[in-house]
């Protein structure tokens, strides 16, 4: 009981790494740690799950329960009926010839169950390997009372994934070699930087699960992605994903900004356009493929201007049937036409009033329609269907198309006169194909955004995935993106990566995102997946260590055992 604090961190830590309960006893069956339902009576012994544990300390053996109260060894618990736990996995705390205590595993939920269930090895490896440094370090530092820093720093050494500690400031004090490779930082640079870590959105404080994080390391800054815990005084960070050797450009976060995503040059440009046309009254045209974000680039030179506190009204001018859109626009009075209001209607010109009216897809505008916007541009006012009396409006106009103006002014399916009355300020978005280096930042801003919308956890993204989306040519631009990562995020299991496996099916392998380039067969017919499931093998019969081959491959611990199950291989090289 002496070491309880340290073996309750490294608990509550196995607990929050591994999703499920954990708990600890030792030789005399006296609780010495635990989560859940299992987080107090700390130093009582046990007398529920007592055979378990006997048997365990007995044998020495590790004991899994998939199918509580059938078991053989819960035959006679006089807690049978009331018990909750629906599985267990149990493992031995050994030295030498000598069982010094028992480290479990338990579900209390189907869900939990099942996790155990479907990673018994994979579980039990894990809890061995940590247990032997924990007791290693134990038997050293018995009677040493300042031995518990270096047990609990030895702990974090030996996780799976990196491990950040910070101090009341959220300054980063330690972290594991694990974090310090993935961030490309030595121990003495951790020591001599100010580095510290804040979330990117202001409402991240008030969300559970992995968020996105700004690590500033001195003059450098990258997105992080992980969890705040807090255990016994210290604040840890572990980390679910950073882009390795890459510095990403965070997105300007000013509100007007917020939601135009993009670093590359020509998007640098748009917005030093967009910040000075902002206070215009003048007509802007947005030209740009579909999916490019017109609408987006609308709201920002409305939410930049001194029209902002007025209202932002949008249309599809292509979605809405002509007779209903002139109605939609210009409104109606009383008794206008067959079917109209009693109460006549107010248009959305006279609605934008003193703000901002967006017109997307006006190519698709009647010629009869162009010449009543035409006279709402020169004469500043808007004459109601029915009405014989003229409203005065104060509005900018804001439009945008897809399609070639020149083209249709020479087949007479646009106004010349109305296009030039639009077309004051021009503006040209570019394909996502074109914006190098944006992919990345969009696919973290709408991570972000979808996970919150959802309501899930921040997945993040392997470095292969990311690569392969980097090469995509992205034909429906950033609405595709958009479209692509929601789906990722429903179908990404919890507290995994999103990796090549998941992507759809046409996004192919490219030279430079291949991670298996090795000549593994003469045979040209061989797939990437029969590639991939060769190299695997071979690195797990040459390593042995699943630690070593994820590093090998590029790849995470979940993803390797995900590949090693759907391959259906062995976990352990041959003996």
């Amino acid at each position: 009981m002496q070491l309880q604090p340290t073996i309750l961190r490294f608990t509550q830590m196995l607990s929050a790494v591994l999703k499920i309960d954990a708990e600890v006893v030792d030789a005399d069956l006296v609780r010495i740690a635990g989560t859940g339902p299992y987080s107090k009576f700390f130093g009582k012994k046990q007398n529920t799950s007592s055979r378990i544990f006997r048997y365990i300390l007995e044998t020495h053996e590790e004991k899994v329960v998939v199918k509580s109260r059938t078991d053989p060894l819960c035959e006679g618990c006089t807690n049978k009926n009331g018990c909750r736990e629906m599985a267990f996995l149990g493992v031995p705390i050994m030295i030498e010839d000598r069982c010094l205590g028992v480290i479990s595993l338990v579900a209390f939920t189907e869900e939990s169950r099942e996790r155990i269930k479907d990673n018994v090895q994979l579980f039990s490896d894990y809890i061995k390997h940590i247990a032997q440094i924990v007791v290693s370090k134990v038997v050293e530092k018995n009677n040493n009372s300042e031995g518990l820093d270096e047990v609990f720093t030895n702990l974090i050494e030996n996780m799976d994934q990196g491990v950040l500690i910070l101090d009341e400031n959220n300054r980063v004090k330690y972290g594991n070699q694990h974090a310090l490779t993935n961030l490309n930082i030595t121990k003495e640079v951790l020591h001599s930087l100010e580095i510290n870590i804040q979330p990117l959105s202001l409402h991240n404080n008030e969300m559970k699960g992995h968020q996105q994080h700004i690590i500033s390391l001195g003059g450098r800054q990258e997105l992080l992605v992980g969890q705040f815990y807090n255990t016994h005084g210290h604040q840890l960070f572990l980390m679910a994903y950073h882009q390795p050797n890459s510095t990403l450009m965070i997105p300007d976060h000013e509100p007007q900004f917020a939601t135009v995503i993009g670093e590359c040059t020509k998007m640098r440009q748009l917005k030093k356009l967009l910040t000075r046309i902002a206070n215009s009254p003048s007509s802007v045209l947005i030209n740009g493929e579909s999916g490019t974000g017109k609408e987006v680039i609308a709201n920002a030179v409305h939410n930049l201007s001194d029209r902002s506190p007025s209202p932002f009204i949008a249309i599809n001018c292509a979605a809405i049937p002509d007779q209903l859109l002139e109605s939609e626009l210009f409104g109606y009075v009383k008794g206008a036409f067959t079917g109209a209001s009693s109460k006549g209607k107010t248009g959305l010109i006279q609605a934008a009033n003193k703000g901002t009216l967006f017109l997307d897809e006006i190519g698709d505008m009647s010629m009869t329609l162009q010449a009543k916007l035409l006279r709402v541009l020169e004469e500043r006012e808007v004459m109601p269907i029915g009405s014989n009396k003229a409203v005065p409006v104060d509005i900018r106009i804001i439009s945008a198309t897809n399609r070639n103006f020149q083209e249709m002014i020479a087949t007479n399916k646009f106004r010349e006169d109305l296009y030039y009355r639009l077309n004051v300020i021009p503006i040209n978005l570019p394909p996502l194909k074109e914006r190098e280096g944006d992919i990345a930042l969009l696919i973290n801003y709408f991570l972000e955004h979808h996970t919150q919308k959802i309501g899930v956890t921040y997945p993040g993204i392997s470095a292969e995935a990311m690569c392969r989306l980097n090469a995509y040519h992205w034909p429906g631009n950033v609405r595709e993106l958009s479209n692509l990562v929601e789906y990722l995020v429903n179908v990404v299991p919890e507290g995994d990566q999103i990796d090549v496996d998941l992507l759809p099916p046409y996004f192919e392998q490219t030279p430079e995102c291949a991670i298996t380039q090795e000549v593994l067969s003469d045979d040209c017919s061989m797939s990437l997946e029969e590639m991939e499931k060769i190299r695997i093998e071979e690195a797990i019969f040459r390593l042995g260590n699943r630690k070593m081959v994820a590093d090998e491959l590029g790849i995470g611990i979940a993803t390797l055992y995900r590949k090693i199950k759907k391959f259906g291989l062995s976990n352990h090289r041959p003996a």
